[in-house]
Parts: C-alpha cells; sequence; structure tokens
C-alpha cells in the first residue's frame, strides 16, 4: 500500500509546490481545503502528490498531481485501492485527466461529471466593481446596506479579532440551527474553527464588517495559485451584508496583489438556492470536474 501520512504544516511549501503547479485544478487542491476538511492524507510517489480523501463516509483518491511519468502513481493508486478493499474512484478530475486515463487505460474506466462539485470563478476585477448592468442589481443592494449601516466599517482579519470573528460565526451558526435544526452545520463549523486555529500557519486571509463595534460580516480565503484566490468562507448577520462584504473583500485583494486576477467562490454542492446566488454574479468560466472508477471495481460490489 502507499504510505500516506496526515498533513503536516510544517511541510506546507513542499505540499504546495505541487498542489498550485496547475492553474486548472479546483479547491480540492488548495491546502487550506486539505486541512480543514474530512480525513486528508499524502504521499509523494514518483514526482506525484498522491491524496487519500475520507469525507462523509466515502474514500477516494483526488487526481494525482506533479510533473513526469504519471504511470507509477497511477498503477500505485490502483494497487492501493485493491489491498484496502476499496472502489478505486478517482475524483476531482478535469476533462484532460479523463482523456489522459482512457488514453492508457481504454475502457477500464467509467467517466461521471460532477456538476454539484464545480467552482465558480470570477474576475476579481469584475467584483470588486460591479460595472455595467449585469452588475445593476449588485450594486443597488450594496449601496442599499451603506445606505442602511452608514457607520458600517471594514478592517482586515488578523489574530487579535480571530476571537470576535470566532464568536460571530458561532452566532451564525446558532441562528442557523434555530431555524433548521436539521441542518447540516457540524462539519462546515469544524473546518472554519480548524483553519482559526492555524490561520497564519494556513497563510489565510480575511476581512470583517463591523458596526458599532460589532461584527457583522465576514469572508476568509487563502492563494489557490498565483493568479487565483479561493474565497472559503462568507458569513453574515445581515443578508444585506453579503454582497457588501463580497464587494469590499474582491476591491481589497486587487488593490494588494494586482497581479491576482481570479476569485474562486468554490461549488455550490447542488444546492438550489446557492447555485442560483453564484450564478447572480455571472462567473467568467466553471472548473469542470469529474469523477471515475475502474469498471472491474463497479463489477464486483
Amino acid at each position: 500500500m502507499i504510505d500516506f501520512q496526515k498533513l503536516d504544516l510544517s511541510r506546507a511549501e513542499t505540499y504546495k509546490a505541487y498542489l498550485t503547479g496547475d492553474s486548472e485544478r479546483g479547491c480540492e487542491y488548495s491546502l487550506v481545503n486539505l486541512y480543514m476538511w474530512g480525513r486528508q492524507k499524502v504521499a509523494v510517489v514518483g514526482g506525484y502528490l498522491a491524496l487519500f480523501s475520507q469525507f462523509q463516509r466515502e474514500s477516494v483518491y483526488p487526481f494525482p498531481v506533479g510533473d513526469g511519468d504519471i504511470g507509477p502513481v497511477l498503477e500505485a493508486i490502483f494497487h492501493d485501492a485493491r489491498a484496502r478493499g476499496l472502489e478505486c474512484r478517482l475524483a476531482s478530475m478535469t476533462a484532460a485527466d479523463c482523456a489522459l486515463l482512457e488514453e492508457r487505460y481504454p475502457g477500464k474506466f467509467c467517466f461521471h461529471p460532477d456538476r454539484d462539485s464545480c467552482d465558480y470563478i470570477y474576475s476579481i476585477e469584475k467584483l470588486a466593481g460591479l460595472p455595467g448592468r449585469k452588475y445593476q442589481r449588485k450594486r443597488n443592494h450594496v449601496n442599499r446596506f451603506y445606505q442602511d449601516h452608514p457607520d458600517c466599517k471594514t478592517a482586515e482579519i488578523d489574530e487579535a479579532t480571530l476571537p470576535a470573528v470566532q464568536e460571530m460565526t458561532r452566532a451564525w451558526y446558532e441562528k442557523r440551527l434555530a431555524a433548521n435544526p436539521q441542518g447540516d452545520y457540524h462539519m462546515e463549523q469544524v473546518a472554519l474553527h480548524r483553519a482559526m486555529e492555524k490561520w497564519s500557519e494556513l497563510g489565510l486571509e480575511g476581512m470583517i464588517l463591523t458596526e458599532n463595534g460589532q461584527i457583522i460580516a465576514m469572508t476568509a480565503g487563502s492563494f489557490l495559485n498565483e493568479t487565483t484566490f479561493d474565497v472559503h468562507f462568507e458569513k453574515a448577520l445581515d443578508e444585506g451584508a453579503y454582497a457588501a462584504i463580497n464587494q469590499a473583500f474582491a476591491r481589497h485583494l486587487h488593490e494588494k496583489y494586482p497581479a491576482l486576477q481570479w476569485l474562486n467562490r468554490e461549488d455550490d454542492m447542488g444546492i438550489e438556492g446557492l447555485r442560483k446566488a453564484k450564478l447572480s454574479y455571472n462567473p467568467d468560466r466553471l472548473v469542470v470536474k469529474f469523477w471515475a472508477n475502474l469498471l472491474e471495481d463497479e463489477d464486483e460490489h
């Protein structure tokens, strides 16, 4: 079997050398997401970073990333799955990954589109400025928010403000669970807690909106690669604050990092309301994803 190990943040730069090498990859290849969500393990195999993900009682192998001949790492993953008694399921794949697998192993894999996991990619310049008719409603929402909240201010999240941010997000989850006791917020709350515990080590950046000294909205993210920033969380106690903090954070990042081109606002998980909200910001493109399984494994299960 592959000697998969838990993520060790002291090796963050080693991981990033593999994870940031392909700008077409989705948010699953963010070191922050790997650290926050589920049980993720990694191993370097023949010049590639192999990943083993256990999430919601499912075990998958996100497509390996690296350079050189990919054959040895793929074969190692196939053998690892058999040794563990698992279906060999490769996830977070691009169309190019699917073509590569079919070329190397013709007829051996069944490929499945994964629309619910597609990431939404936006021009940071557009989200910062909300220009033109397409963004008229968004500009109106932001303007109305500041009219209703004239004393609202923005600030970067730092170690000093993190405790207050944690208290604000705790209140956000309490409110949601009170309205929907069956809501599945536990994993997200755990992920956010992990992020805040290792804020500096993970290279996270964020922003808060405050009114009369109280935080009413927060957002946080990290670099996915040199040109793309991944927005992991966005929470607001006032619904109108979402559009405001979205634009404020985009403006802040655009000014701070002139070379930054894109914001990845991650997937919609198939949630109708979330999909509608993400589409309303006119994404420039989606990171289209697929998963695949060995047909021989499918036949055996």
